[in-house]
């Protein structure tokens, strides 16, 4: 047995399913040793390394496992970087390895010889190894593997095209060398009872409290619901916790932030009490006034607590476990009135929504192809939405329920990930639908090959079903509304404007099937089509790139006058995007958040 032998048999042992790759000499030895396990872990080979990290981070966000890529030395190392990135900063449990010049070559100047050590001791910073003996394995696998779980982060694992053919020798019961064990335990750490006590009294001394929850909440819906109706609290949610609650809940006020709506900028703005439940989101100006309301964080991981407001309790541990111990210290709400403004202001607002979708616009209003979706989608969905100003309509426009998952680049907010991610929750999820919402910009970078990927793939998925939406307005339409409200400038169209490309039909080149839309009257027919294909689908939305992404600052009649301004031809666009943004420039800029 060979070492590549033995890391596979290993990954093996971990249940590892999947390694989202490609090949290159740097990993023959792996490849090799692929073969004559007959291709067990799968590998699943993208069109770029970038892409197979993208597969890798949303396989782990849809599985809820750890996703696992690989690649050669030199390029394919460095390609992989942009999704491992993306994994760090979201907290997404993603193992990489890859390969090496051989040790002789090392320090040569060789071809493709790269500091890999050096490169990835950022992005693998809690454990990046090299394997230089075969005796390191399986210590080396098994600390990258069980690090990236418990510690929801990337790790690396470097290996030698040399190493890899090395015959396998097991570390032995000797003076340095390391034997391990395989698994992850299961645990669940929680504050001690004075700690609880202390969240207690300054949550059940509010009136008016507010919760905002993020995807370290995803797994204790029943504890916040059930907080939330003992605080008469409403609920607002970071981007990455968009799928952490229903917005069928009449006190869940949606997205929070600069995509956020306005309901949740109201209820922070007026709270007296703010509780968080695991979630980092980036932006205290969106939060309640320093000073103005009395705070309590509960996160996992202490070196999370503390940060973006001036908390006066900060709970380390597990949210369910937390708040299972949390809720009978908290004392039920008499008074009904601060939920019931919560509740009549996010009713107003998805009236709103439904307002500005129905604004016409040339040719289609980009809102109007999102919100139309929301009352198609399948209850089990899986959605992605790519950055730009896809992820507005993606926060403000689709409500989740049922057992709906989604995500995005939340923290990195990196352009290219929506089209990726979808194949890799279709690993994790075969027998579910999937969508992805992206923009031309993300399309023509990334998402045009990867359609090759799930055109390979899809016959093995129980549920073929994979839905692309392209809204194509032939802009870079984020950073040319940036450059509206930052410079008060006009697009400028030699970096902005994007070359028209026929999705649809090179979907069906490549033997999927998909539609151009440019009316509004067939953007719902269009859909049903999609969700009913027997094979990955591209829409082809034809959109208008003018429609602003509104503030949830701006008024109620604002929001549509505004819209509607743009989308009828305002003689000086820039100048209306400069005077209703310039003194509060952030609130018109779309982002991310987590």
């Amino acid at each position: 047995m060979k070492v590549a032998d033995y890391l596979l048999q290993r990954l093996r042992e971990w249940e590892v399913e999947y390694v989202f790759a490609y090949p290159g000499d740097g990993i023959n030895g792996l490849l090799a040793a692929w073969g004559r396990a007959e291709d067990q872990p799968r590998f699943i080979q993208a069109r770029h390394e970038e892409m197979a990290a993208f597969q890798a981070v949303g396989y782990a966000k849809f599985s809820g496992r750890t996703g696992v890529c690989a690649a050669t030395s030199g390029p394919g190392a460095i390609h992989l970087l942009n999704g491992l990135y993306d994994a760090k900063l979201d907290h997404v449990p993603v193992v990489a390895i890859v390969g090496q010049t051989d040790r002789t070559a090392m320090g040569g100047s060789y071809q493709q010889e790269v500091d890999l050590l050096s490169l990835y001791k950022d992005v693998a910073s809690e454990f990046c190894e090299m394997v230089t003996v075969p005796e390191q394995l399986p210590n080396v696998l098994d600390r990258a593997l069980r690090i990236a779980a418990t510690r929801r982060t990337v790790t690396a694992l470097i290996v030698p095209a040399d190493v890899q053919e090395l015959d396998y020798e097991p570390p032995a019961h000797a003076f340095k060398q390391v034997p391990s064990s395989l698994g992850v335990p299961q645990y669940a750490p929680v504050p001690t009872d004075e700690e609880l006590a202390r969240a207690a009294e300054i949550l059940n001394a509010g009136e008016k409290v507010a919760m905002l929850i993020g995807q370290g909440a995803r797994h204790a819906r029943p504890e916040v619901e059930r907080t939330a109706e003992l605080l008469g609290a409403g609920v607002a949610k970071a981007l990455l916790g968009k799928d952490a609650l229903p917005d069928t809940l009449p006190f869940v006020t949606g997205s929070i932030g600069l995509l956020g709506t306005r309901p949740s900028y109201e209820m922070m703005r007026d709270c007296d009490t703010l509780l968080v439940v695991g979630s980092s989101f980036p932006y205290s100006n969106f939060l309640p006034d320093f000073g103005r309301a009395r705070a309590v964080q509960i996160d996992l991981d202490p070196s999370m607590v503390g940060l973006r407001y001036p908390f006066e309790a900060n709970l380390v541990g597990d949210a369910a476990e937390t708040l299972r111990r949390l809720i009978p210290l908290l004392e039920p709400r008499a008074d009904g009135a601060w939920r019931k403004t919560v509740e009549d202001n996010t009713a107003r607002w998805w009236e709103v929504m439904q307002r500005r979708a129905e604004v016409s616009a040339e040719p289609v209003n980009p809102e109007y192809v999102v919100h139309a979706l929301d009352a198609l989608l399948p209850e089990d969905v899986m959605l992605a939405a790519d950055s730009g100003s896809a992820a507005n309509w993606y926060a403000r426009h689709l409500r989740m329920r049922g057992t709906m998952r989604g995500s995005l680049s939340g923290t990195l907010a990196t352009m290219g990930p929506g089209v990726p991610y979808v194949i890799g929750a279709k690993f994790a999820h075969p027998d579910r639908p999937a969508i992805a919402i992206v923009g031309d910009g993300a399309m023509q970078m990334n998402g045009l090959a990867e359609l090759i990927t799930a055109a390979k793939y899809y016959h093995e998925w129980t549920d073929p079903r994979l839905v692309v939406a392209v809204l194509n307005n032939h802009d870079l339409n984020q950073v040319t509304w940036e450059m509206r409200a930052m410079q008060g400038a006009p697009q400028f169209e030699p970096s902005q404007h994007l070359p028209d490309v026929r999705y649809a039909d090179i979907a069906q080149s490549f033997g999927l099937d998909g539609v151009r839309v440019e009316r509004p009257e067939d953007v719902g027919p269009a859909w049903i089509r999609a969700l009913a294909a027997d094979r990955p689908f591209v829409i082809d939305f034809r959109t208008d790139p003018a429609v602003p992404p509104v503030p949830p600052h701006a008024t109620w009649d604002q929001i549509k006058a505004a819209a509607s301004a743009v989308l009828h031809g305002d003689s000086d666009r820039a100048s209306v995007v400069r005077q209703g943004v310039k003194a509060k420039l952030q609130e018109f800029l779309p982002g991310g958040g987590s």
